[in-house]
Parts: structure tokens; C-alpha cells; sequence
């Protein structure tokens, strides 16, 4: 993986507005590829059949879960 100037630049911005410390290149460089590295292994795009499936899921089990939180209410 390779992270242009410009990226560079960007993380840089994005972590002194998040986290309020400046960082230079070499350390915003290693960063974002750490960064990106945890999201390829952590993030994987979901196929339509598994949004469908979950879809039906929280639909099957959202009465259930509003009847539950009835009852603890009263």
C-alpha cells in the first residue's frame, strides 16, 4: 500500500482536528498504512443475500424486542 502526498496531507489535517496534536509526514505516513491495513482485515462489504438476511432478522425480532422493553417499563 502507498499513500500519496495529498493523502498524506489529509491524515495529517484529520488527526490534528480529532485528536489535537500535529504529526509530521513520516508519522502520519506509518498511521494511515497502519489505518488502512486494520481496515482491510476488519472491514468486509456485505453481499445482498447477508443485507437481506439481516434486514428480515431485525424485522423478525424488533416486536420481540418492543415487548420486552414494555414489560421492563412497568
Amino acid at each position: 500500500m502507498v499513500l500519496s502526498d495529498e493523502d498524506i496531507k489529509k491524515f495529517q489535517a484529520l488527526y490534528k482536528n480529532e485528536l489535537g496534536k500535529e504529526i509530521n509526514q513520516q508519522d502520519a505516513y506509518e498511521k494511515g498504512i497502519k489505518l488502512l491495513r486494520l481496515m482491510s482485515v476488519v472491514y468486509k462489504p456485505m453481499t445482498e443475500k447477508e443485507y437481506k438476511q439481516i434486514q428480515k432478522h431485525r424485522a423478525d425480532t424488533l416486536p420481540l424486542l418492543q415487548k420486552h422493553l414494555k414489560e421492563i417499563d412497568r
